[in-house]
């Protein structure tokens, strides 16, 4: 999955525009990045990439690129 494709999914998740989120912005000055947000990112990595994640893992979670790194 190409880094673009990754920016998709991660703006997919906080209901935004691909135009409007950066790699390497941080979570906590989107105010979409919320608990359904989070809720999001861990039904898709579940789905998407079999991958399973915990609260305390996406306490962790700083930058939009953090969220990228997750969907390898």
């Amino acid at each position: 999955m190409s880094n673009q494709e990754k920016l998709e999914k991660v703006a997919e998740i906080m209901d935004l525009e691909v135009s409007d989120i950066k790699e390497d912005a941080l979570l906590k000055d989107y105010d979409e990045w919320d608990s359904v947000a989070v809720l999001s990112l861990i039904a898709l990595l579940d789905e998407e990439f079999h991958k399973s994640i915990g609260g305390a893992e996406t306490k962790k979670l700083v930058t939009v690129q953090d969220v990228m790194n997750l969907m390898e």
